[in-house]
């Protein structure tokens, strides 16, 4: 099945609907909390936010990348707590650069783009 590139691979919600999961997770909310506000079922959040966790690492990695790519005078990252802080904040600043140098785009529709709308999957990605 051929999905829209705003669509992460093998989830039924867009791109922007997990994105804010993982900001308000970035931000100290639980699952509970965000799936309430979203209007999603508790455990569609929190496997979201597990998947997410566990390629937390890797998007940082690879997000930071493009931002230097995109932007080579980009200024540091401050590292967070955690790395699902780490990896939302630079997904968030990679999507700002694109919007600078290429083409207006939400920074949840230029991370499911850039990863092929494999950002939570299993393989894949940005790496």
């Amino acid at each position: 099945m051929l999905l829209p590139q705003v669509w992460l691979w093998r989830r039924a919600d867009a791109a922007l609907v997990i994105g804010a999961a993982l900001e308000a997770n970035a931000a100290g909310a639980g699952h509970r909390s965000i799936a309430t506000r979203l209007g999603r079922p508790a455990c569609t959040v929190r496997g979201w936010l597990r998947r997410f966790a566990a390629r937390a690492e890797q998007a940082r990695a690879g997000f930071t990348r493009l931002l230097l790519a995109l932007d080579p005078v980009a200024g540091p990252l401050t590292p967070r707590a955690c790395p699902v802080g780490d990896a939302v904040e630079v997904i968030g600043r990679a999507g700002a650069a694109v919007v600078l140098r290429l083409s207006p785009m939400a920074p949840w529709e230029f991370a499911a783009r850039v990863t092929g709308g494999r950002l939570l999957a299993p393989t894949g990605g940005v790496g």
